[in-house]
């Protein structure tokens, strides 16, 4: 099945660090732009990051920038979201999305594919 799987969510303190993997399945991802967004409870869906397909060019939201790093392993199928020093206000749903011939600009649909989500809390 043609899908992209996210994974590395998980409980962490602030000032804590994840790093979140979006994987492609059944399609080869090295085409696509890729969106990170997240989406908390009450709140409506955020664009967080994305990556053009080869790499060349980032975009961060303001809320994140300087403390996530966005990167892609083409050979591996994968994106990935380093997040460091993360906030209570980072806790959310985070999903990926891939989009062809974009090239990271400005988390507009439509997109080609979802992810399901995987959550991040951040919490003492």
């Amino acid at each position: 099945q043609l899908q992209l799987v996210e994974s590395g969510g998980g409980l962490v303190q602030p000032g804590g660090s994840l790093r979140l993997s979006c994987a492609a399945s059944g399609f080869t991802l090295d085409s696509y732009n890729v969106d990170w967004f997240r989406q908390a409870p009450g709140k409506g869906r955020e664009g967080v990051s994305c990556i053009s397909s080869n790499g060349d060019r980032t975009n961060y939201a303001d809320s994140v920038n300087g403390r996530f790093t966005i990167y892609r392993d083409n050979a591996k199928n994968t994106v990935y979201l380093q997040m460091n020093s993360l906030k209570p206000e980072d806790t959310a749903l985070y999903y990926c999305a891939a989009q062809k011939y974009a090239y990271c600009s400005g988390f507009r649909a439509p997109y080609d594919f979802w992810g399901q989500g995987t959550q991040v809390t951040v919490s003492s």
